[in-house]
């Protein structure tokens, strides 16, 4: 059985939930929103996953709902949004289990 995909992209439908299979004593999750200034969701936002030393590292698509999500490993982070409302970033600091992040973009 595969995953559910978002149309037109390769990546896992954002809005879907986390497989019961998920062992979140091994996993780490960062997962959360984009949201614009006046706190609307942007739905079909790039969401950008860097490493500690700002090299790209993934990139997925905005739920319908604004959502977003990436397993990745324990350490620090930058979410990178760039969407029709505006870019932003936010610096997560991720530890097994799962990481809640709200991105807000900017003009």
């Amino acid at each position: 059985m595969t995953a559910p995909t978002a149309a037109g992209c390769a990546a896992p439908d954002q809005a879907a939930p986390l497989p019961a299979s998920l062992d979140l004593e091994k996993e780490t999750v960062i997962t959360g929103l984009v949201t614009a200034e006046s706190g609307e969701v942007v739905p079909g936002a790039y969401v950008r996953l860097l490493d500690s030393t700002g090299e790209f590292t993934a990139e997925v698509v905005t739920s319908p709902a604004g959502q977003f999500r990436f397993f990745a490993a324990p350490g620090n982070w930058t979410l990178r949004a760039l969407s029709r409302h505006g870019n932003g970033d936010t610096a997560v600091t991720a530890a097994r289990g799962i990481n809640e992040v709200t991105v807000t973009v900017a003009a």
